[in-house]
C-alpha cells in the first residue's frame, strides 16, 4: 500500500507541476486555442477529481484521474496546442 501512496502523490505532483508549465500555444481566438482551453480543462478537472478521491482514501481511482490528467495535457503538447519545457520531466515531447 505504501508504494500506492507514493506513486499517487508523486503522479498528483506531475499533474500540478505540469499544469503550471504549460501555456497555450495557439493564438487566441482561434479553434486551436479552444481545443488547448478544453484539455487544460480536462487535465484540472482530473487534478480536483484525484484530488477528492485521495481525500476519500480511494487511491487507485486518485492515480487514475492524475494520470488521465497528464495524459491530456501531455498529448495536447505532442499535437501543439501547449509550449511545455522541452527538458525535464514533466512531458515526452
Amino acid at each position: 500500500m505504501a508504494d500506492l501512496a507514493e506513486k499517487t502523490e508523486r503522479y498528483e505532483r506531475l499533474l500540478s507541476q505540469a499544469l503550471d508549465a504549460a501555456t497555450v500555444a495557439p493564438p487566441a481566438e482561434t479553434p486551436m486555442a479552444e481545443a488547448a482551453d478544453e484539455c487544460e480543462e480536462m487535465a484540472r478537472s482530473y487534478l480536483e477529481d484525484g484530488r477528492h478521491f485521495e481525500a476519500d482514501g480511494d487511491l487507485v481511482n486518485a492515480l487514475a484521474a492524475f494520470s488521465y490528467g497528464h495524459a491530456w495535457l501531455d498529448a495536447g503538447a505532442r499535437i501543439g496546442l501547449f509550449d511545455v519545457p522541452a527538458d525535464g520531466h514533466l512531458f515526452t515531447v
